[in-house]
């Protein structure tokens, strides 16, 4: 299979080969599935299986429009839609939508939402009402995505990692991560936090700023925020994200957002 979708990646007139269709296929079929990942965790970081991508990119050519019908719904698209939930064990609230190709694990629970293609969504992870999970996030085990969350998706360039956000995180209520970004494991996001891969991120815990970019360390408890930057025209405030503390261990996996920013004496 990985050798074809190299082959095809480089020469798309083997998008007509029925073998090439058939790997194309096999491939999205595994990541329906959960047999395969387009990133994976390896040690203390993630690697990206490119040629993955490459598969999803080239599914969409070789699928033809379709028109089909949920009760009084129609769709027409290419992409199909997941099915067998009951199997799965997954619960799916009316209008929960993920398409085929995307994984959810045993004790998911989609509220009115949509995961994408290519997107993994481990055991026990709550996705809530209007959360979309853009094409190829990670998403971890027992994550809450708080109403209206956007993970973004990311296909091209294909090297690029997607969206991780590791297990036992809380992430607020219209948090928006996107270009890449990783949130290591049971950080909490307040509300209305903005990750992209140029958002400075910024520790404000010790004596000195700590910054960083495209990663929030484990346990971070993380608030908007914003510093001044001068431009020609002047001095403006532009936003940034601070963590001004860690999760405690007696602020359980469980534990509502709330508590965990009271812990920090911030205003909820």
């Amino acid at each position: 299979m990985h050798e074809l979708i190299e082959k095809a990646w480089e020469n798309r007139s083997l998008l007509q080969d029925p073998a090439t269709q058939e790997a194309i296929r096999t491939v999205i079929g595994h990541l329906d599935k959960g047999i395969l990942r387009v990133a994976e965790p390896q040690g203390d970081s993630w690697i990206v299986h490119d040629w993955v991508k490459k598969a999803v990119i080239l599914y969409f050519p070789i699928q033809k429009m379709e028109t089909w019908n949920a009760g009084p719904m129609e769709f027409h698209d290419k992409m199909l839609l997941k099915r067998y939930y009951a199997e799965l064990g997954v619960r799916v609230v009316p209008h929960g939508v993920a398409r085929y190709g995307s994984f959810l694990a045993h004790g998911v629970i989609l509220m009115p939402s949509y995961v994408n293609i290519g997107a993994y969504v481990d055991e026990g992870t709550m996705v809530d009402t209007w959360a979309t999970v853009g094409s190829c996030a990670q998403v971890g085990k027992h994550v809450h995505l708080s109403g209206g969350v956007g993970l973004g998706g990311v296909l091209e360039p294909v090297q690029a990692a997607p969206v991780i956000i590791e297990d036992n995180c809380f992430i607020g209520s219209r948090c928006i991560v996107v270009e890449g970004v990783r949130v290591g494991k049971e950080a909490v996001l307040g509300a209305n936090v903005v990750l992209t891969m140029s958002t400075k991120i910024i520790d404000v815990t010790g004596s000195e700023p700590v910054e960083y970019k495209g990663y929030v360390p484990p346990r971070s408890v993380v608030i908007p925020g914003s510093y001044t930057k001068r431009f020609p025209a002047g001095e403006y405030q532009v936003p940034c994200a601070l963590i001004i503390g860690q999760r405690k261990e007696s602020t359980d996996k469980k534990t509502s957002l709330n508590d965990a920013l009271r812990d920090h004496s911030v205003a909820v």
